[in-house]
C-alpha cells in the first residue's frame, strides 16, 4: 500500500508555508513542499483526506455505503469493486466514464456533465476543484496504479512526486468459458524515451472455445455483441487485424516463443502447444522502418505482397468497452493470423514491456451485422508551413439505411481541434486533445435513411498549428524541425524556414 510520505519544513496544512520560524529565511520557507510517494498517495491526501471523505461518519470507520477510504484500505476498496446502488465499479482502471467514484464527484464539480444514481459526492459542503477532478481522471485513465507517478498528474499536484515510470495496467479478466474468449497480445519491449509502432503476427485457433450456436452458417466466424480492450496506457493506438494468409506464413518475421519456458526459441506458428507458458509469434517489426516493411504505416502492407490486413478492433484508450445494441453483432474469424499493430510512447527513463488484452462476449441475438468504418482521406495531405496554420476537411456519404453508433477522431501532435458536422451542418462531434480524443457513442444511433445522398453525408475537419504561440506569434519550441524527424519517416520534413535569427523567414539557398 502506498501511503503519503511527508517532508515538512514549517509547512501548514496542505503544504502551505507558514511564517518562517526563527533562524529560517523566507526563501528557505518557500522551498517547503509535501512530497508524495506517488499519484495515488497524492489523491489520498488531496482528495480523500482534505475533502473530508475519511471522516469518521463518512468513509472512515462508519464505512458509508460499504466504502472505507482510510489510507490502509482505500486502494483495495476501490479498484474494480462494485459500487452500491450503481451498475458500475467504483474505479475501473483505464476508464473514468465507467468508474462510479469519478462520476459521483464529477456530478458535483460539473453539474449536469454526467448522469449518476444517488447523490453527487462529497456529500458535505465540500466540492472538488477542476484540477482535483482532472487529477482523479488522469490517474484512472492511466491505469489507476497504486504506486508510481502518472506523468500527466505532475502539473496537477501541489507537491513533489517521484520521477514518472511506465505503468503496467491490471490484467483484464477473461470471460467465463462458454460466454466469450480472450485474446492476448504478445508483449514487446518499449525502450526508455522511445516511440515504437510495431507489427506482430500470431497464429490462433479458437474453435475449441466457441459453442456451435455462436458460429455463422459457414462455421468460419463467431458472432459477438460486446468487446473490451485493456492495454498499458503508453499506447497511442492499438489495431487488431486479420490476415488471410495460410501456412507457412512467410513474410511475417521469424516466429519464436514469447514468454514461458522456451522464451526466444524458434517455434512452429500453428503448433499452439509449442511454447509452454508463452505464445508463438513473429518478431515485433517496426512499422515505421522502411528497411523492414516498405511504407507500412498501421501495418497496412505487413506480410506477403498481395495480402491485406483487415482491421477487426481499433482503440486509442487504455480501456474501451464496446456494447452493441440488441440484435447487432460483429463477425470475428475463428482461425487465422492476427496482426497486432501497437503504436506506443515511453516518455520515462525506464524500459517497459507493453501488454494488451481483448475480450469478446458472444452474441445471443443476431439480426444486423455491424461494420467498422475508418476514413483516412487527406491523412497525409497536410504540409503545414512553419509557424503557420491549416484546416483540412473531407466528406463521406453513408449508404441508405445506415446507423451510426460511435465516432472517434485520430490526429497527431500539432492537431488542435477536430470536429464532425452532420448533414444539416449541426456540430455532431468535437475533440481538442489529440492524444486523448473524445470517444462518443450515440444512443439511439444516428439514422441515415434519406434517398438524397446529401442528407446522408457528413463533413469532418481538423485544424493544425505548426509553431504558433497562443498570441499568434512564431513559437520556435513547437515548430516541426528536420533535426527531430526520424530518417525513416514516410513523409520527409525538409527545412524551409528559420527557427532563430531570421525567425520564420524562408531558408536562404
Amino acid at each position: 500500500m502506498a501511503l503519503s510520505s511527508f517532508a515538512l519544513l514549517a509547512c501548514g496544512d496542505g503544504g502551505t508555508p507558514l511564517s518562517p520560524p526563527e533562524g529560517q529565511t523566507p526563501a528557505e520557507s518557500e522551498a517547503c513542499e509535501i512530497v508524495y510517494d506517488g499519484t495515488f498517495a497524492a489523491i489520498q491526501d488531496v482528495i480523500f483526506e482534505r475533502r473530508g471523505c475519511t471522516a469518521e461518519a463518512c468513509h472512515g470507520s462508519a464505512r458509508s455505503g460499504g466504502l472505507d477510504l482510510r489510507p490502509e484500505s482505500a486502494y483495495a476498496a476501490l479498484i474494480e469493486v462494485p459500487a452500491v446502488g450503481a451498475d458500475l465499479p467504483l474505479v475501473y482502471p483505464g476508464d473514468n466514464d465507467r468508474s462510479c467514484l469519478w462520476r459521483k464527484v464529477a456530478a458535483k464539480t460539473e453539474p449536469g456533465s454526467v448522469e449518476i444514481a444517488g447523490s453527487p459526492m462529497p456529500s458535505s459542503d465540500q466540492t472538488l476543484s477542476s484540477a482535483e477532478l482532472e487529477l482523479l481522471r488522469v490517474w484512472i485513465k492511466n491505469g489507476s496504479p497504486e504506486e508510481g507517478t502518472v506523468q500527466e498528474a505532475e502539473s496537477l499536484v501541489d507537491g513533489g512526486l517521484p520521477e514518472a515510470s511506465p505503468i503496467t495496467i491490471a490484467p483484464l479478466a477473461a470471460p467465463a468459458p462458454g460466454d466469450g474468449v480472450q485474446l492476448v497480445m504478445p508483449s514487446f519491449l518499449l525502450p526508455a524515451g522511445a516511440e515504437r509502432e510495431v507489427c506482430i503476427a500470431q497464429y490462433y485457433d479458437l474453435s475449441d472455445q466457441i459453442p456451435p450456436e455462436f458460429l455463422n452458417e459457414a462455421g468460419t466466424h463467431f458472432l459477438a455483441a460486446t468487446s473490451e480492450l485493456r492495454q498499458d496506457p503508453q499506447s497511442h493506438h492499438l489495431v487488431l487485424a486479420h490476415n488471410a494468409s495460410g501456412p507457412p506464413f512467410v513474410g511475417f518475421g521469424e516466429f519464436s516463443c514469447r514468454g514461458g519456458r522456451q522464451d526466444g526459441e524458434p517455434c512452429a506458428p500453428t503448433d499452439l502447444a509449442s511454447c509452454e507458458g508463452g505464445v508463438c509469434a513473429g518478431a515485433p517489426t517496426d512499422a515505421t522502418d522502411q528497411t523492414l516493411i516498405a511504407d507500412s504505416v498501421q501495418c497496412l502492407t505487413f506480410g506477403p505482397p498481395g495480402t491485406f490486413n483487415t482491421p477487426v478492433f481499433i482503440a486509442q484508450q487504455s480501456q474501451e468497452r464496446k456494447e452493441l445494441v440488441d440484435g447487432v453483432y460483429v463477425e470475428v474469424p475463428v482461425e487465422g493470423l492476427w496482426i497486432w499493430n501497437s503504436h506506443a510512447f515511453n516518455l520515462t527513463s525506464r524500459d517497459h514491456e507493453m501488454n494488451a488484452r481483448i475480450n469478446y462476449w458472444f452474441a445471443r441475438e443476431t439480426v444486423y451485422p455491424v461494420q467498422s468504418y475508418a476514413s483516412i482521406k487527406k491523412q497525409y495531405a497536410h504540409q503545414i508551413p512553419p509557424f503557420g496554420t491549416e484546416t483540412l476537411c473531407a466528406e463521406d456519404t453513408f449508404p441508405r439505411g445506415a446507423r451510426l453508433f460511435n465516432l472517434l477522431s485520430h490526429y497527431h501532435q500539432r492537431g488542435r481541434y477536430f470536429w464532425v458536422e452532420g448533414p444539416d451542418g449541426e456540430l455532431t462531434y468535437e475533440s481538442r486533445v489529440y492524444n486523448d480524443p473524445v470517444n462518443k457513442y450515440f444512443h439511439p444511433p444516428l439514422r441515415f435513411d434519406s434517398p438524397d445522398p446529401a442528407e446522408r453525408t457528413i463533413r469532418y475537419c481538423a485544424y493544425y498549428e505548426n509553431g504558433v504561440a497562443p498570441n499568434g506569434s512564431p513559437d520556435p519550441s513547437t515548430v516541426k524541425r528536420r533535426s527531430k524527424t526520424p530518417a525513416n519517416s514516410l513523409v520527409l520534413c525538409e527545412p524551409i524556414a528559420c527557427r532563430g535569427g531570421r525567425l520564420a523567414q524562408p531558408v536562404l539557398g
